[in-house]
């Protein structure tokens, strides 16, 4: 090769700015819809499965997933009973990693469950024990940190806090679920109190808030042990609640927002409902129900005027959403963590197996998949897709696969 083409090559990339188009900077990807925007994704998998790229271990316990930032990529462990998180670039090289204090023993299921929420150069978590936390992103240094029971007099749930932390404009949000401060909305910069949600004594549910966003009607959604709720972003006024009683009040499946209408799901059998909002944006209305699709924890996702999960019962569904009508389904695919991407549906199944799955409701059907050997524990955490890149996280292990076509 001449000096010259060298030299251009050298130019090439030293202009060339690196750019992250599809960063997936908190839990289930930019909206915490689950749909990952990615294009250019291999269609099926070699027999073996994607080619794994590198893999870290050591990062203690967890049920967390990973956020990625402009060429870095950020999750959370326990050892010992220490809070740990951790920053690597794209490589899988380490940055940093800071401690943040105590985690909870889960009653059986101990580990980390909250993934890191990026912004800018501030990264933000909440341990299961209620420790509210920034940090930057950049060194790992702890700007503020905020004992949400301690300033909002509550308790803690059966198996700890488990969402992931929600920042809307200013505010960072949090469901200590206080009497009479059930959500909490906390300024980025300090840390400070900027409202919180009277009138409602809720406890918290597991869930991770989602910003609403439809036309006038900016809400936060979320579901506390008692009820599906509305906020006012800016206030913390409470605009509405529907009554959500389920068994056990555990809500750990967000709700999926199209349009003007949201979907919920509850494991134990308990179906799913779909919502529309009012055109006032003070009440909602229910517009059907189904008792096939029953999300514990593993997610739905919704595009192309149909929804997707994997029942509690082993079975993934797509529905209808206008009607909630059964399209297709597979049975005894397991139960799954599902999020989409380019054209496909990934499932990280209890059972330790990734799947790529066809979602035509005429097709409906897994097209390739492989079994993940590395790490211990529960198979719960959920897949990311970023960059061209499959990111799966089994207990101490993070792995990454590639999952681009060929240039």
């Amino acid at each position: 090769m001449s000096r010259k083409l060298l030299l251009l090559i050298a130019a090439l990339i030293f202009l060339t700015p690196w750019v992250f188009a599809a960063d997936s900077p908190r839990f289930r990807g930019p909206n915490s819809s689950g749909v990952f925007v990615e294009s250019g994704l291999l269609e099926a998998w070699p027999p073996k499965g994607p080619q794994l790229l590198w893999s870290v271990d050591g990062l203690g316990e967890s049920y967390a997933s990973v956020s990625t930032s402009d060429g870095r990529l950020f999750t959370t462990g326990m050892a010992g009973e220490k809070g740990t998180v951790y920053a690597f670039d794209v490589a899988g090289k380490p940055l940093w990693k800071t401690e943040y204090g105590p985690e909870h023993k889960g009653n059986g299921y101990p580990g980390t469950r909250t993934t890191p929420t990026i912004v800018g150069d501030r990264l933000f978590l909440l341990s299961a024990l209620g420790q509210a936390v920034a940090l930057n992103a950049t060194t790992g240094a702890v700007l503020w940190q905020v004992d949400l029971f301690e300033r909002f007099q509550g308790e803690n749930i059966y198996f700890g806090l488990s969402e992931s932390p929600l920042v809307v404009d200013d505010k960072v949000l949090f469901t200590p679920g206080s009497p009479d401060a059930s959500v909490v909305a906390l300024d980025v910069a300090t840390g400070e109190t900027v409202w919180v949600s009277r009138g409602l004594d809720d406890a918290a549910a597991y869930c991770t808030p989602v910003l609403f966003d439809h036309g006038e009607h900016r809400q936060i959604l979320t579901m506390v042990e008692e009820h599906i709720i509305g906020l006012d972003p800016e206030t913390g006024k409470r605009l509405w609640q529907e009554p959500s009683s389920v068994e056990w009040k555990i809500h750990a499946t967000s709700p999926v927002v199209h349009g003007n209408s949201f979907y919920i799901t509850h494991g134990y059998e308990q179906g799913g409902k779909l919502y529309e909002l009012a055109a006032d944006g003070k009440s909602v209305q229910e517009q059907w129900s189904d008792d096939k699709l029953d999300v514990q924890l593993g997610g739905a996702v919704w595009f192309d005027g149909r929804i997707y999960g994997a029942a509690s019962k082993k079975t993934w569904y797509s529905l209808d959403a206008a009607t909630g009508n059964v399209l297709a389904s597979i049975p005894r695919l397991g139960k799954a963590a599902v999020v989409y991407a380019d054209g496909r549906l990934y499932g990280y199944t209890e059972a330790g197996k990734v799947v790529l799955v066809d979602p035509d409701p005429d097709h409906f059907e897994v097209i390739s998949s492989f079994r993940i050997t590395e790490g211990s524990g529960q198979h719960w955490s959920h897949p990311v897709v970023s960059n061209g890149v499959l990111y799966i996280r089994h207990g101490e292990v993070l792995m990454a696969f590639d999952v681009k076509k060929p240039s």
